[in-house]
């Protein structure tokens, strides 16, 4: 059996935002790999969304989409090996640079300092997830010792390459590339010793263990301000607001390898033209049978040629819009609103195809209403109340040749990072707090504050050569935002 190509999480990014991250993963035998991916929102009939109140755009202000690189999978033993590709390739991009300052070397140069620290985040996230799922005491302990090791030789192999910069040809912008990877390689190492720390503390695992990793923290937080470097002030004036400022920046920067560029257009313009054209031609057609058939009966300038000429030319821009209708919204159903041109320099990766629309029940797969399970009391309502449902549909093609070559690292494919915003789900809703009456103990009366909750269902698709998987996930939220995601 394949392993999946398209995988998923999801996650709620902030109050009023949900975050869906797709990775679309290319098969390294396959020149082409297309990915289809299907998602019904289910609303309820209460918040008013329908055609009416809520159009295209308004969906699609809902939704931001960030494209980029999946990024190259290490694990943090092999990123601490002096040996292996990712500090290998980072020592000779330096050390090219210093002999030859060309404007090639000082990309590419760069380049390797923003993927290494790239490389290192996404490795430290799987390090902690991975120690998460270990339930193992003796496991945890060999996991903690190391990550401590492997972590401090990243640290010490990468700091060590200041010695290769200290060199004439160097002047102080280029030298400012490597301290912008210090200092976030160092705030990485920090933080994400914290979130150790924090599941360690949840487990098994006593206060000697947190101690070695605080040992770890402090020397960097020490690092850091003997650089120069901002760290975290407990008594900030500001807030920390420049700290926080600085780490979006350092973030920004060491990711910018990973973002493609990508060039959106409106799909099937050439299309629709032609279906316009042919409208045209119809309700020209028409006015024009009708035109000679009462010039041939009654001839030219008479009132009844008059009168039909008049009820030609008005019924033309009827038939005209009605046939625009269905050729462009009937038959456009098979078509997508727009297409995105994906590449990266000079090498074209791929594309991606997104629509989105308003789709009665009856349109809506068997199985999607199936795993969207209406209960008993929900199905009966919905005869007279029904939920309304959007449908967004995402197609995407990758290159496997073009994903070879961008970079001297393996690169698996494409995440599509989508951040959904239920903001304007909120216009119509009822007060969050809802009163309702409970006995006190002294047998009166009293009034007990309840949450109203309102539920969106999320049923998604995933299709393509080697999978075809359904997901389900459910939304409670309220005017103060979101309150629980629930998997199904």
């Amino acid at each position: 059996m394949l392993p999946a190509m398209i995988e998923e999480t999801c996650k709620v990014h902030d109050k009023f935002s949900l975050e869906l991250k797709l990775a679309f993963i290319a098969r390294k035998k396959l020149k082409l790999s297309d990915f289809s991916v299907n998602a019904w929102l289910f609303v309820p009939n209460s918040l008013d969304v329908n055609r009416a109140t809520f159009t295209k755009r308004d969906i699609y202000r809902t939704i931001k989409s960030n494209i980029r690189l999946i990024t190259p999978v290490y694990i943090l033993r092999d990123i601490a090996d002096q040996v292996k590709p990712p500090f290998q390739l980072l020592q000779q991009s330096f050390e090219r640079m210093v002999s030859r300052p060309t404007r090639t070397h000082v990309a590419d140069y760069e380049y390797h300092i923003r993927m290494f620290v790239s490389i290192v985040k996404s490795a430290l996230r799987e390090e902690i997830r991975h120690y998460r799922g270990t339930e193992a005491p003796g496991d945890q302990d060999y996991l903690v010792e190391e990550f401590l090791h492997n972590l401090g030789s990243i640290l010490q192999h990468y700091r060590s390459l200041r010695r290769v910069l200290n060199v004439p040809t160097v002047n102080g912008r280029l030298m400012d590339y490597y301290l912008f990877g210090d200092e976030y390689l160092s705030n990485l190492a920090e933080q994400h010793t914290y979130r150790l720390i924090e599941a360690a503390s949840s487990g098994r695992q006593g206060p000697a263990v947190q101690k070695k990793l605080m040992t770890l923290v402090n020397s960097e937080i020490a690092y850091r301000v003997e650089r120069g470097f901002a760290v975290v002030e407990k008594e900030s004036p500001n807030r920390n607001r420049d700290l926080i400022f600085r780490l979006g920046l350092l973030k920004k920067y060491a990711e910018s390898e990973l973002f493609l560029n990508i060039d959106k257009r409106k799909d099937g313009i050439w299309l629709e033209q032609l279906y316009i054209s042919i409208a045209a031609g119809l309700s020209m057609i028409f006015a024009t049978a009708v035109a000679f058939s009462f010039q041939q009966k009654y001839g030219n300038l008479t009132m009844p040629f008059f009168v039909a000429l008049v009820v030609s030319y008005m019924l033309k821009d009827r038939i005209k819009e009605l046939s625009r209708y269905f050729l462009i919204h009937r038959m456009g159903h098979r078509f997508f609103d727009h297409k995105t041109k994906v590449s990266l320099g000079d090498q074209h990766i791929g594309w991606s195809k997104e629509a989105v629309d308003f789709v009665s029940g009856s349109k809506v797969p068997a199985e999607v209403l199936r795993i969207r399970n209406r209960s008993a009391i929900l199905e009966a309502d919905n005869r007279s109340n029904s939920e309304k449902v959007i449908l967004y549909r995402r197609l995407v093609r990758l290159r496997r040749e073009a994903l070879d070559a961008i970079s001297q690292h393996p690169v698996e494919g494409m995440n599509d990072i989508i951040r959904f915003n239920i903001s304007p789900f909120l216009l119509n809703m009822d007060d969050p707090v809802f009163p309702l009456f409970s006995r006190d103990e002294k047998g009166g009366v009293r009034i007990v504050k309840g949450e109203k909750i309102y539920y969106l269902n999320l049923v998604l698709e995933f299709r393509n050569e080697a999978q075809h998987d359904y997901k389900r996930y459910r939304i409670a939220f309220n005017r103060k935002g979101i309150r629980e995601l629930e998997q199904f």
